[in-house]
């Protein structure tokens, strides 16, 4: 295996290759209010455990802990600009969900809508919070799940900085090295 040239990158871009996952699309509601924000900070914490940063300044922070649920949607790359228009844009001002035409879908198990257009939806109630000055991390409990049978692998979107997103490829499998 050849050894890679490496040379100096910004500390502070280093989100272009550690990012952890899918670029998503949290829905939240409390009382009369719903809100939609595209989240791109989050990570798996067990196999039904989710934890998500989410600013104290956007909208859908004060919905999310007052209602203590939320619906983590998974949108696919045709929705590549509605994910960019609802992170343009705050809740507190628009409803998102009639802007850019979203299909607000009643749950099972949450009272946040679930988003008709997304490859998935993952009904949340919170876990745990464990919020400090500087970073409000929530994490979830998947309590209910709906996932679209097909695609099997979908082109999911992830957040590179600098407004560029890299597209899901190809999938490879290495089960049989698995034990």
């Amino acid at each position: 295996m050849p050894v890679r040239r490496r040379q100096s990158f910004p500390v502070d871009r280093v989100r272009r290759y550690l990012e952890p996952g899918p670029v998503v699309l949290l829905s939240t509601a409390w009382r009369e209010e719903r809100a939609v924000m595209t989240l791109g900070w989050h990570m798996m914490l067990g196999y039904d455990l989710v934890g998500t940063y989410i600013w104290e300044a956007n909208h859908s922070h004060r919905l999310a802990r007052r209602s203590r649920e939320c619906v983590i949607n998974l949108p696919t790359a045709d929705l590549l600009d509605t994910v960019v228009g609802i992170g343009n844009c705050s809740s507190a001002d628009v409803d998102k969900f009639a802007r850019f035409g979203l299909d607000a879908q009643p749950g099972r198990e949450v009272a946040a809508p679930l988003i008709g257009q997304c490859h998935a939806s993952f009904e949340c109630r919170l876990h745990e919070t464990r919020i400090t000055a500087d970073y409000p991390l929530f994490v979830w409990r998947v309590v209910a799940a709906h996932v679209a049978p097909r695609p099997k692998d979908p082109s999911t979107l992830h957040y590179l900085g600098e407004g560029r997103f890299m597209v899901a490829g190809r999938t490879v499998s290495r089960r049989r090295l698995f034990r």
